[in-house]
Formats: C-alpha cells, sequence, structure tokens
C-alpha cells in the first residue's frame, strides 16, 4: 500500500498538525510505502528524507493567509498522485484542495481527508473558497474528524456525516514516563506552578491568562514563541506579574515533559476555534495534570472534560480562569483526583497506537473497495 500525506507544511516546521501528519506518516512506515507532499514556507523546492520517510517540497513564494504560496504544487501533487494507492489531505489547506480538484480527473486513487479545524480567520477569503470547498468534500472518499464537535458545530460538513468517522489523535507513550529534573529549570519563587504550552498568537488567549493571574498565587510558566511574545512579556510587567512569570520560549521535549509533570495545573485558555483540540492538553493529562480549559465549538472540551478531568470555562473571562485555577490549586485532593482521572483518559482514548491502528484500517478498508 502506497500512502501520500499532504499537508502545507512538515517537519522542522513546528505546529499541531504538522506533528499528526509526522506521527502518521512515521508511524505507518512499517505497514505502508509513505510519502509526504508540503510546501516549502519560503524559497527553492527540495526532496529529503527526514527518518525515513522521502518528503517532497515544492518551492514557494512565502506564506499569505496562512498558506503558502506554490505555482508548482499542482504538478507535484499530481506526479504523486500518479505514484499513490491512497491520498490523505489535512484540512485546512486550500491550496491542496484546489490542486486536487485540477487534477482528480486524469489520477486514479483513494481519498482521506482528516478535518483538523474550520477556516477562521480568513473570512473574506473563505467567501471565494466556499464553493471550491464543496467540491472538495464530494470528491473526498472519507473524512477523518478528530472528535464528536465538529459534526455538530461545522456548517460545512453537514451534509458529509454519512463520510465521517471519528478518530481521535494520539500521543506517544513518552508523555506518561515521569521525567528527571531539568538543568534548566529556572528557580521558581512560588510552590505551586500553572504551565501553558503553545504559540504565542492571536487565538491561544494568553492575554487573559496573564489577567487572571493577578488574583492567582502561583508561578506561570510560559513555553513557546510567537508573534505576541514581546507584547505579553509587557502586558506581565504592566500587570506586576513578572517576576513570577516566566516566558521560556522553546524546549525540547525532554524539558516539556518536565514541566508537564512538575506543573500543578495546566492553562488552555484558548479564545477562538482555530484551536481546534490541543494536543498538549493530552501531553498534561498523560502527566496525571488537571487542565483548565475554554469551552469552544472544537475538541478542546472533548480532550478534557468539566469536572472530571479538571475545569472548563467560557472563552475570554479572566475572572473565571483565575477562579478555576484558584479552585484546582486550593483542593489538593480535587486536584489528585482530576490528574488520576486525566491519565486514564490519556492513556484510553488518546494514545498514539490506537489514533495509527485506526486510521490504517480506514486506509485498507477504502483500498480493498476500490
Amino acid at each position: 500500500m502506497k500512502v501520500l500525506q499532504v499537508n502545507k507544511l512538515y517537519y522542522p516546521h513546528i505546529g499541531g498538525v504538522e506533528k499528526v501528519v509526522q506521527e502518521l506518516a512515521e508511524g505507518l512506515a512499517e505497514e505502508a510505502e509513505v510519502r509526504v507532499l508540503a510546501c516549502q514556507p519560503k524559497g527553492i523546492g527540495k526532496r529529503e528524507v527526514i527518518n525515513g520517510i522521502p518528503v517532497y517540497k515544492p518551492g514557494s513564494l512565502g506564506t499569505y493567509w496562512s498558506m503558502p504560496v506554490s505555482p508548482s504544487f499542482p504538478r507535484l501533487l499530481h506526479k504523486q498522485l500518479g505514484w499513490a494507492d491512497l491520498a490523505h489531505f489535512h484540512f485546512p489547506f486550500p491550496l491542496g484542495d484546489l490542486s486536487y480538484l485540477l487534477v482528480k480527473r486524469r489520477v486514479k486513487v483513494k481519498t482521506v481527508l482528516t478535518w483538523h479545524s474550520d477556516i477562521v480567520k480568513q473570512k473574506s477569503f473563505l467567501r471565494l473558497y466556499e464553493p471550491f470547498l464543496y467540491k472538495f468534500l464530494d470528491a473526498v472518499d472519507q473524512i477523518i474528524l478528530t472528535s464528536p464537535a465538529p459534526l455538530e458545530n461545522s456548517r460545512f460538513l453537514k451534509n458529509y456525516r454519512d463520510k465521517c468517522k471519528i478518530i481521535p489523535l494520539g500521543i506517544r507513550n513518552f508523555w506518561f514516563e515521569a521525567a528527571g529534573e531539568s538543568e534548566e529549570a529556572v528557580q521558581l519563587p512560588c510552590d505551586k506552578t500553572i504551565l501553558f504550552v503553545g504559540r504565542l498568537c492571536y487565538y491561544k488567549g494568553v492575554e487573559y491568562l496573564l489577567e487572571a493571574m493577578q488574583d492567582v498565587s502561583a508561578n506561570l510558566v510560559i513555553i513557546g514563541n510567537g508573534e505576541l511574545r514581546e507584547e505579553l512579556e509587557e502586558k506581565a510587567k504592566r500587570l506586576g506579574i513578572s517576576e513570577r512569570t516566566f516566558f521560556l520560549g522553546f524546549r525540547s521535549d525532554e524539558e516539556l515533559r518536565y514541566w508537564y509533570h512538575r506543573a500543578d495545573v495546566f492553562a488552555l485558555p484558548s479564545v477562538e476555534p482555530s484551536e481546534a483540540f490541543a494536543l498538549v492538553q493530552a501531553e498534561a493529562m498523560a502527566a496525571g495534570t488537571p487542565v483548565v480549559n475554554t469551552n469552544l465549538p472544537t475538541g478542546v472540551p472533548f480532550v478534557s472534560l468539566h469536572n472530571e478531568t479538571g475545569l472548563t470555562v467560557e472563552p475570554r473571562k479572566s475572572q473565571q480562569l483565575a477562579e478555576a485555577l484558584n479552585t484546582i490549586l486550593n483542593n489538593p485532593s480535587l486536584a489528585a483526583s482530576f490528574g488520576e482521572k486525566a491519565k486514564e483518559r490519556a492513556k484510553s482514548l488518546f494514545s498514539v497506537e490506537q489514533m495509527l491502528q485506526s486510521t490504517l484500517s480506514l486506509y485498507k478498508e477504502l483500498i480493498e473497495d476500490a
């Protein structure tokens, strides 16, 4: 079985979807011959082998409206579809969808689409693109959802329920294992620690977490970089919490695991549906850390359940966020119960082995029905 994974970017670019595509490509390599087609963020194209996976990266003129502009992508897609038995697209990636519509009459290949999230920010572009999106949804053979939320909340999928199958994203066993002391760990002034992990961008809602911290007696450790970092650091100073707020930037998986296990609470204050699943929640849960997340119309509150593995608050409500964090920090027995159930849920529902096996079974069913 020859499988082509299609996404806008790939490792070493860091992002939630890119991480999933890499797990699928490398995890399925023992059962199938796998290739990846993804764009260069900017610059000339190249072919490389990453952890044993052939990766084809057509050149691009740069990224606009969150999408690489790659004139050579349709040609390369056509060539790779001629090789593949099955192509697995990852949405949102309009260039991939439009390219497939251009070449599909000239290829015979089964198609799977993982719907990671709706297009949220680029609304003017979406009005132009929407007719083509429906044509693409008509054309694909199967749609994978990572949680039940899109079936209820995405207007684009309401007529495609019979094509949809839920396969939650998975994490490696690595995250469940205890972590040793980190040499880079800062000396924290408070007894309790709240952890945030993610890109510092518009939909993560970190500004509301900073506001909440005015009423929470704890350290705040922020791991991740992004365009808002400088602005958020300035906000922490204005709020008078900079002495217990630590912006650590990018950290290796090994050190990140240390922080997941060290934290008393993991905070995910996201404010927009662009936050479709937040796999970092599952990684924190694997460490037995309770979660405070937000009630978005996506998979976010599906990953960590309110009053079971943590607490869920409304987006953009700093006071609610502070109250939830304090509830967990000030109630050790509740925190322990949430943490234990969080670890159980991560192990039973969000293992990478389950994700790979379910995806492989779907591939085989489609190819056998051809």
